[in-house]
């Protein structure tokens, strides 16, 4: 019987984020780490390897689909409504101990972390995609950075299609790799877990790849939003909170910044599940630094007017939503605010064209086969 390493290394193909050193290692570019891989080396990542002096990186499989509210992403200002057919794979290059996805993600890690990989190509996912009448594909789950190869090749296929495409990531990343993603991804969602480099040591990273690429990502023109998860002690003060913020706001005041409660998870169960005060807090420290679109997320019904957008200008309501439900719409053809007029920064539809779900659910057709591990 393979292990699931084994069968991983199968499912490869040569990248092409990186470069051949002049000492024979080759470079990887997918993420910030940037590793430099010997003969046989495997990067940080668990999945990017280096095979007679070829990088090797995943290809012709998912772990995973569900077709979710765009809302869960979440993109509050990118075509609500819509229904994000959602696919990953294997592998980050970090290592959270409070990840929800931790049965993806670092399944090269943990042996209890079990998703058999579904072998698939990009035809078959956009067109079973179409078929449940998504808008916008979404590479997410694991770490999208570490497998942007394939889901170049995925989004490649779904624009020629119409669909809109988008990445929910950590962020560490690499201008060549944000180079090579922009022309097929139009919508990048990061989460910025802290404004500590030494908690993003803890995770497994560093604090200025993250911060370099979501300066870039706006300077690009990705549509970008922000999440930060909040973790009681572990990223809540308000001195890291007014620092996190006052950078947002040095990017662009317009970027969406959703603080969300934690739940514990993983192996991170000992904080405090966060409250809805909370949040709260940590939404007035991102209004008073001058954010102008702050939401707070995961409880429902209990943050008052922190699900729902406003003008920035007027404050009229422009949509209401309860968790991933849309209530009521109000944003003009052209993405303006009906009463005042003011351009509101997004991605619009033309118009809201209903939300078929307001709840995550796995398609139920799906024509993926488990990955032989023999």
């Amino acid at each position: 019987m393979s292990t699931l390493a084994e069968v991983l290394a199968r499912e490869t193909r040569e990248g092409e984020l990186y470069e051949t050193l002049s000492d024979g290692r080759l470079r990887c570019y997918a993420c910030g780490h940037c590793c430099p891989l010997p003969e046989g080396a495997i990067g940080v990542c668990k999945v990017r390897f280096n095979e007679g002096g070829r990088l090797l990186v995943p290809w012709g499989y998912v772990g995973g689909v569900q077709c979710d509210p765009i809302e869960k992403k979440p993109f509050f200002h990118a075509h609500p409504g819509a229904l994000a057919y959602s696919f990953g794979m294997l592998g980050c290059d970090l290592h959270c101990g409070y990840c929800q996805n931790w049965v993806t993600s670092q399944a090269l890690r943990d042996p209890a972390a079990v998703a058999p990989p579904l072998r698939t190509s990009p035809e078959d996912l956009v067109r079973d995609a179409l078929r449940q009448r998504a808008r916008v594909m979404v590479s997410t789950y694991n770490e999208p950075l570490i497998t942007s190869e394939w889901a170049v090749a995925v989004f490649k296929d779904a624009k020629a299609s119409g669909l809109t495409t988008g990445f929910v990531s950590n962020g560490n990343g690499t201008p060549q790799v944000l180079e090579y993603l922009r022309p097929w991804v139009d919508l990048y969602k990061v989460d910025l877990k802290s404004f500590d480099d030494r908690h993003y040591r803890e995770l497994g990273g560093r604090l200025a790849p993250i911060l370099d690429t979501i300066r870039r990502l706006h300077a690009m023109d990705f549509w970008l939003e922000i999440v930060t998860l909040l973790i009681p002690g572990f990223n809540d003060s308000r001195d890291e909170l007014r620092r996190l913020t006052e950078f947002v706001a040095s990017v662009s005041p317009d970027i969406p910044w959703h603080v969300t409660a934690f739940h514990g998870d993983y192996k991170m169960t000992d904080p405090q599940n966060t409250t809805a005060e909370m949040l709260l807090e940590a939404a007035d420290i991102g209004r008073a630094n001058g954010l102008r679109y702050v939401y707070a997320g995961n409880l429902p019904g209990e943050v008052g007017d922190l699900e729902d957008t406003h003008c920035a200008s007027c404050h009229a309501l422009l949509i209401a939503r309860y968790g991933y439900y849309i209530r009521e719409y109000h944003i003009t053809p052209d993405g303006r605010c009906p009463s005042c007029r003011t351009a509101v920064p997004g991605r619009w539809s033309r118009q809201f064209a209903g939300q078929i779900a307001s709840r995550p659910f796995i398609p139920g057709s799906r024509r993926f086969t488990i990955l032989d591990s023999r």
